[in-house]
């Protein structure tokens, strides 16, 4: 029963992913959120265990429990659920002091960026951080403004306040940034930043949005594309042609366009 239960659930998805060609990715059923980057995917599940995926299934990355995971070009990084940060290195994932974060994304060109659960912003530049070797110790750069969700990517950094409102910064490579944030119209719980630059977030109601028109005139683009499902999403990432999903059922969707 379960199973049918299940295959009634993608049909459902897979009818609703107008314009886009949906998978289901390699079976599991507790995912909670992901991150694609690198040519890597990764994501935590219900029970706080950190997987990769690798070929045609998900293998279990390291031994420490965490609530949230990214990779990007400094590597792959996480928070547990005491906000402790972690990076990956050495074939498991050890503890950085120095700043306790709710929530990070490693997709910037060389530098990572976190919010604390009081909503305060920080980054840390390239110069200070390696995807290879472990470091004890980090200082975070805090910057102006209050965030509860945030993604940087190759130009520009995107992030939602408590308020649910949607701002972008232009970045440089390799440094943290110190321009100013513009808002954006609209509202959003999650906003993820591409490899490439696309920008995704996903509402409280569980509704997915790109923002289109994003050039080096209109960083900030010009104009909202709903993507439509017949089901809430949960948790978006994109990277490489493939954009991935994390459903309400704590499903994996892989989709093209």
């Amino acid at each position: 029963m379960r199973a049918v239960a299940i295959f009634l659930v993608l049909v459902n998805y897979f009818t609703g992913c107008h314009g886009l060609t949906c998978e289901v990715s390699p079976l599991h059923f507790s995912a909670v959120q992901l991150d694609a980057g690198q040519g890597m995917v990764v994501m935590t599940d219900t029970s706080s265990n950190v997987f990769f995926l690798s070929g045609s299934s998900w293998t279990k990355l390291g031994s420490v429990p965490l609530k949230h995971v990214s990779v990007g070009p400094a590597g792959i990084w996480g928070v547990n659920n005491d906000d402790q940060v972690y990076k990956f290195a050495g074939g498991d994932f050890f503890p950085l002091s120095g700043l306790k974060l709710n929530q990070l994304d490693a997709g910037g060109e060389g530098h990572v960026v976190g919010v604390t659960d009081s909503d305060s912003i920080h980054c840390v530049n390239a110069s200070n951080v390696s995807p290879t070797e472990q470091e004890g110790s980090l200082n975070w750069i805090t910057l102006p403004g209050a965030l509860m969700h945030f993604s940087c990517g190759p130009n520009t950094c995107w992030g939602v306040n408590s308020n649910q409102d949607i701002y972008f910064i232009k970045i440089l490579p390799n440094s943290c940034f110190r321009n100013e944030w513009t808002h954006i119209e609209g509202k959003a719980v999650k906003a993820e930043v591409g490899s490439n630059g696309r920008v995704f977030v996903v509402n409280k109601g569980g509704n997915l949005y790109e923002r289109i028109g994003i050039s080096n005139k209109t960083p900030g683009g010009v104009n909202w594309k709903h993507i439509e499902f017949e089901k809430p999403i949960k948790y978006v990432s994109y990277d490489l042609g493939r954009l991935w999903i994390v459903t309400e059922c704590n499903l994996i969707l892989e989709c093209t366009e």
